[in-house]
């Protein structure tokens, strides 16, 4: 096992440095657009998109749920397009993802076709239902500051827009959260829409977490969360014990304004 990890890790290494020169050469933002058009149009295989779901599901796990340390993000239930959309940027070098980069390039992931599969693939894995959220102490705060700031785009529930490639956040981990927040806001995600890094400048440190906590307790509608302990039948050899742990051992309740 410890060979066959060693030769997959020197295998991809060498993938990895023969694709940056190709994405160099062929990609940019503008080709990745152009591409993340196509996918979107083309009729999505759901058994191919499973086959090709086996790159993705040693970090992010068989049931598409990341981990609880937000290092992973939670992909179960993502719309197509914006998983489609941050394929195209990432292999375009638009988005920079060192650990993703090599798994999506065409050598590997395959293109629009297969982009449109492994999309749909993962847009209707149920999500999990015990995601990581934050300390919960100032969810009044999170909701105002996200209706003030965050909803005309996101959605009232953070349900996300297909029309605009705006991201499903809702049961998104904390952590993960709190990050990519960070991360547009300091310029490290290039493919962040510039009117939100502009406007997300003047946030505290204290509406971050607010904010981000309130997102991760927004439940998704009935039939879009996994009941607990379900687990993944397409992948049922797939071993979890050495997985990041992808929930908490109890459940955090949403958050409910009659609480308060």
């Amino acid at each position: 096992m410890v060979y066959k990890i060693a030769r997959v890790a020197v295998v991809l290494g060498i993938t990895y440095c023969t694709d940056s020169v190709l994405a160099q050469q062929h990609y940019g933002p503008q080709a990745a657009m152009e591409e993340a058009k196509r996918a979107v149009g083309m009729t999505p295989d759901p058994d191919r998109g499973r086959e090709l779901y086996k790159i993705c599901v040693v970090c992010h796990g068989p049931e598409g749920w990341g981990s609880s340390s937000g290092y992973y993000p939670q992909l179960a239930g993502q719309l197509a397009v914006v998983t489609i959309k941050q394929l195209a940027d990432i292999r375009a070098r638009n988005r920079d993802n060192p650990t993703m980069f090599p798994f999506s390039m065409p050598s590997v992931l395959g293109g629009a076709q297969e982009m449109a599969d492994v999309a749909a693939y993962i847009a209707a894995l149920p999500m999990s239902p015990l995601n990581d959220t934050g300390p919960g102490h100032d969810l009044e705060l999170g909701r105002r500051v996200y209706e003030r700031e965050c909803a005309e785009c996101h959605g009232d529930k953070a349900q996300g827009d297909a029309k605009e490639h705006i991201p499903l956040l809702l049961g998104q981990h904390y952590s993960y959260l709190k990050r990519q927040f960070a991360w547009i806001r300091f310029g490290k995600r290039r493919n962040a829409d510039e009117k939100m890094v502009k406007q997300i400048q003047r946030f505290t440190g204290r509406e971050v977490s607010a904010v981000m906590d309130y997102i991760s307790r927004l439940r998704p509608p009935e039939g879009k969360t996994a009941p607990i302990g379900w687990r993944n039948p397409d992948f049922p050899d797939f071993s979890r014990h050495n997985l990041p742990a992808p929930m908490l051992l109890h459940e955090k309740p949403a958050y409910s304004p009659a609480a308060d």
